[in-house]
């Protein structure tokens, strides 16, 4: 491969996890052809060679096509299963060890012109696989929870773990967080109830190498406006505080949890540093990494409905993450350089 994502999967292969208690196991990633979930499968088929692991991995897709154009063709070590999680159906043949959910709808602009597809993608799709769980007796199972969970923090400072705050449930949007919040509901009641070893990743936004063709979240806009040599166009004032956490540190945390994590739990992943508003992302792009070729311009046209999550301040803590041993390794503007690397690249 030769690039900057191999680097990330020799990153995450060099780290001190217990690898040999994925020896010979079977994993089951959901969203296999989305960012995290995608880089999910691909870390774990690297690791496999690097640690002579002997592992396989199902990758649950709605296209077949797709996933062998993101993930390669199957292989010993790699499957794909077809299923439509939001219509709650799913099987999978033989064992099933570790299960990473990461199906969601994660385009703003569908969460307000299919709200109910998004929340059946969110409800059916993880009831579905917890099903799974219990009928599989899977060792450790990992839902992928996001940031978003909190809504409108109330507490001052940083916000951890137990400080959700308010979830507009009058906005159509609101199917997203609110449907997160449901899905971490449902891991407490099978935990609970059917003694699963199931805990929640509430990803701060991810991304950096690995990003996936299309990606249009904002992200992935400054890159390409710093790349061609244009103005960065903000449709918001640009007030909202964003939370990030680069590519390979978040599925890192993610294996962490699997087998460190504590069942029921939920834990924030996020780079405690990687904390800007919106507009100061943007106006870092535009200095740090155009060198000020570029300026950042607002422009908010009258009426329009972009999608975006409402303005919110809210700084993560990620201590307790970090107490199981994970650290972040890639700060903002690395994590841009890096992405940018990959996008010139696919």
């Amino acid at each position: 491969m030769g690039n900057v994502l191999e680097e990330d999967f020799e990153y995450v292969a060099a780290l001190a996890l217990p690898w040999d208690e994925f020896r010979g196991k079977t994993f089951v990633v959901t969203g296999a052809t989305g960012l995290v979930g995608s880089l999910v499968v691909r870390t774990l088929l690297y690791c496999n060679g690097a640690h002579d692991l002997g592992l396989s991995v199902i990758a649950v897709v709605r296209d077949v096509d797709k996933a062998r154009r993101i993930l390669g063709e199957e292989s010993d070590a790699l499957s794909f299963c077809v299923a439509d999680l939001s219509a709650g159906k799913i099987d999978i043949e033989g064992d099933c060890d570790f299960i990473v959910h990461a199906a969601a709808v994660t385009a703003s602009k569908q969460m307000v012109t299919d709200p109910v597809g998004t929340i059946d993608t969110a409800i059916n799709g993880t009831r579905a696989m917890l099903e799974l769980a219990v009928r599989k007796k899977v060792k450790s199972f990992a839902y992928i929870s996001s940031m978003e969970i909190y809504g409108q923090p109330d507490s001052e400072g940083k916000t951890a773990e137990k400080d959700l705050g308010l979830v507009d449930v009058g906005a159509v949007r609101s199917c997203y967080p609110e449907g997160k919040r449901m899905c971490e509901c449902m891991c407490t009641a099978y935990a609970s109830q059917y003694g699963l070893d199931v805990k929640s990743a509430r990803l701060a936004q991810t991304f950096g190498a690995g990003i996936l063709p299309g990606e249009n979240r904002v992200f992935a806009q400054f890159a390409r406006s710093a790349m061609a040599g244009e103005d960065i166009v903000l449709h918001t004032t640009g007030e909202s505080e964003g939370n990030y956490v680069y590519t390979a540190d978040a599925v890192a945390a993610i294996l962490m949890l699997l087998v460190k994590g504590e069942p029921g739990e939920a834990y924030n992943v996020s780079n405690e540093a990687s904390h800007v508003t919106i507009r100061q992302m943007a106006q870092l792009v535009a200095h740090d990494i155009a060198g000020d070729a570029i300026k950042v311009a607002i422009d908010i046209p009258e009426g329009a409905d972009f999608g975006y999550a409402p303005p919110v301040r809210m700084w993560l803590d990620s201590s307790k993450m970090r107490a199981l041993g994970w650290e972040p390794h890639v700060g903002l503007t690395e994590a841009y350089m890096r992405m940018m690397e990959w996008m010139g690249k696919v």
